[in-house]
């Protein structure tokens, strides 16, 4: 029986994806199924039948890599600050190692975003990648030498709840974020952050894709609303670089793909970085909404 590859899980809050890679980062099969609305159990099923399926067509047995929203507490060994809520408190790793009869590695889903980057992405042959996910939240991951760092409270990259750094009047007031705090970057930048700050601004209710639409048609209030947005992730990031210093930040998510990013947020950066020149680069990902999942392959 083959075991020279890696399957990857990543267990979102609508869809379980399991993807199957050679040694060398080949694609070898890919699966998705929905997943089991608010039940445990049923997800671990779900996990383990996709698992069980990818190997029989393959032949052989292969090391499983989890994704997961949230993280494994260093207290208890169980899942926290996932926003899958049906996760939460649950014992994921020890359940689905049970089910599969073999050790099975789980990391949070930011996590593996910045190490398929990191690996062969966007970030490959950087020592230090900073992995970013702008979409319905707002996460990241830390990747040292093709590493990922966890930290010693499994909260390292945590930066969507941080708080905006240098708030100005237009940020005011404070929003709540549902951990409980207010001001949290990830209440600014997510995409109902940009969304909701569009309908502040202009009284019309928005996605992001529509708003960059309008502001590409002209629309000056929405170009306005992007240009605001642009500032906040110039500081955000400005903040990380004077932390981590990064060789690479790798954008991701929904958000990534307003192109217009990648020349703007450099260039407003540089006032908030404590440098006399930044040479971090600034780049969008390689493997698209695929990258959380071949990250968990990759945690082997």
């Amino acid at each position: 029986m083959a075991t020279d590859f890696r399957l990857g899980v990543d267990l979102g809050g609508t869809k379980i994806e399991m993807l199957a890679l050679d040694a060398t980062g080949r694609e070898l099969l890919r699966r998705r199924v929905p997943t089991p609305a608010a039940d445990y159990r049923a997800t671990l099923s779900a996990v383990a039948a996709l698992v069980r399926a990818a190997e029989t067509e393959l032949g052989g047995s292969g090391t499983v890599g989890i994704g997961t929203p949230g993280a494994i507490s260093r207290l208890s060994g169980r899942i926290k600050n996932a926003n899958s809520t049906c996760l939460n408190g649950q014992a994921l790793k020890q359940d689905i190692e049970a089910l599969l009869g073999r050790e099975v590695r789980i990391a949070n889903d930011a996590n593996c975003f910045a190490l398929s980057e990191a690996i062969d992405g966007a970030g490959c042959g950087a020592r230090v990648v900073f992995g970013v996910i702008l979409g319905t939240g707002v996460g990241a991951g830390v990747v040292v030498e093709r590493q990922v760092l966890v930290g010693p409270n499994a909260i390292a990259g945590e930066w969507g709840h941080n708080p905006l750094p240098l708030p100005q009047g237009n940020d005011l007031p404070l929003p709540a974020c549902y951990c409980g705090r207010r001001g949290c970057i990830e209440t600014y930048l997510s995409g109902p952050g940009l969304a909701a700050q569009h309908l502040a601004v202009t009284g019309r209710s928005l996605t992001p894709p529509e708003i960059c639409a309008a502001a590409e048609g002209g629309d000056a209030r929405a170009d306005s609303v992007l240009a605001q947005y642009e500032v906040r992730l110039a500081r955000s990031l400005g903040q990380v670089i004077n932390i981590l210093d990064p060789d690479v930040i790798v954008l991701g998510g929904g958000l990534s793909n307003i192109e217009r990013f990648y020349d703007s947020v450099p260039r407003l950066w540089s006032a908030y970085v404590f440098s006399d020149g930044v040479s971090t680069r600034f780049e969008r990902n390689r493997h698209g909404d695929a990258g959380g999942v071949r990250g968990a392959a990759w945690l082997w």
